[in-house]
C-alpha cells in the first residue's frame, strides 16, 4: 500500500478514486455475472469466484480490511448481477458508462496529483486500489494508526526517490 499511496497523496485524487475504483469494479462484475458455472445444484458466477479470490488475498493482508472488502465486494457483485439480469443491452450500456467513466475520473485525479497512475509502473496495483481506499476510510476514522504511519512513511520515501 505504501507504493500505491506514493501515487495518491492529493485529496482530490483520492476523492476521484473513491468513485472511480468502485465504478470500475462494478463494471467488470456485470459481464462476469453472465459467465456461470453449476456446482452441485448451486450456480456460481465468474464475478463471485473472482471476488472470492481477491477478497481472500485481502484477508491474507489484513483481516479487518478483508472483512470491509468482503462487504463491499459482495454488494458490488450483487449489484453487478442485478444489472446483468436486466439484459445484454442494459448490461453492456452500464458496463461502458461505469468502466469509461471510472477511468476518466481516475485520470482526472492524477492530473490533480501531477503523477501518472501507480499501475503504469506496476500493473498489480490495480488489485491494491480497492483495499487502499478501505484503509483510507479506516485511517480517517482513527483505526490502524500504526499501519497508517507505515504506509505514509513508505509513500513519502518513495515519492522522494522518484
Amino acid at each position: 500500500m505504501g507504493f500505491y499511496a506514493a501515487y495518491h497523496q492529493d485529496r482530490r485524487n483520492k476523492a476521484t478514486h473513491f468513485v472511480g475504483v468502485p465504478a470500475i469494479m462494478l463494471s467488470l462484475f456485470i459481464p462476469m455475472a453472465w459467465l456461470r458455472l453449476e456446482a452441485g445444484g448451486v450456480t456460481l458466477t465468474v464475478a463471485m469466484l473472482f471476488a472470492a479470490v481477491v477478497v481472500a488475498y485481502y484477508f491474507v493482508l489484513d483481516v479487518p480490511l478483508g472483512i470491509a472488502m468482503l462487504a463491499i465486494s459482495a454488494a458490488l457483485v450483487w449489484l453487478g448481477q442485478f444489472i446483468a439480469d436486466r439484459g445484454a443491452v442494459q448490461g453492456w450500456t452500464w458496463f461502458a458508462v461505469l468502466f469509461v467513466g471510472g477511468w476518466i475520473l481516475q485520470l482526472v485525479g492524477h492530473v490533480f496529483e501531477g503523477r501518472k497512475p501507480a499501475l503504469a509502473d506496476n500493473l498489480f496495483q490495480i488489485f491494491v486500489a480497492p483495499i487502499f481506499l478501505a484503509a483510507e476510510v479506516f485511517f480517517a476514522l482513527g483505526y490502524k494508526p500504526r499501519l497508517h504511519a507505515a504506509v505514509q512513511e513508505r509513500a513519502l520515501r518513495l515519492r522522494a526517490s522518484t
